[in-house]
């Protein structure tokens, strides 16, 4: 008999949904921001000036739940947008210093629950586990049904000091 709780990609599924809801809690209690903000913010952290289609292809999210997110992060005057260098009927997106600020609040508070989840299991396991998760992504970079990872999403080897981007 089938049983769902033992089929991995929903065990993968119902993971990565507690991890984002308890990472939520820590940028909504720090900034009020919810998950594609977060996402917008640390994006634009590692890129720097960029437009709404290059932050939708890198982070997972849809198109227009990214430009709700930039339209709410400017209100906040975390975002701004300026015209795009290359074709001014464009805008590039950026962090301002406030937007800097906040992710300087940010990233020890979810950089913990990070450490928190990786003290469960030893460094060898944790290189291990990447390498698991890489070797599935290849399987679905190679099905042609299958959506394509972004950029983003090709991870270097494990290294316990890097600035957490998603969740």
């Amino acid at each position: 008999m089938f049983a769902l709780s033992t089929f991995l990609p929903y065990r993968l599924a119902v993971l990565s949904e507690r991890i984002s809801r308890r990472l939520a809690v820590e940028y909504e209690a720090l900034h009020g921001l919810g998950l594609a903000e977060w996402r917008v913010l640390v994006h634009l952290q590692r890129c720097g000036k960029v437009s709404v289609r290059e932050i939708h292809d890198c982070v997972n999210l849809e198109k227009p739940r990214v430009s709700r997110a930039v339209s709410r992060l400017e209100g906040q005057g975390i975002v701004e947008k300026v015209p795009a260098p290359d074709d001014g009927r464009l805008v590039a997106i950026s962090l301002t210093p406030v937007g800097r600020q906040a992710l300087d609040r940010i990233l020890p508070a979810v950089q913990a629950v990070e450490a928190r989840l990786l003290a469960a299991i030893t460094p060898a396991e944790q290189a291990a586990f990447l390498d698991i998760l890489e070797r599935m992504h290849a399987v679905l970079d190679a099905d042609p049904a299958a959506r394509s990872r972004s950029r983003m999403d090709v991870t270097a080897p494990f290294d316990s000091d890097r600035t957490t981007e998603d969740a």
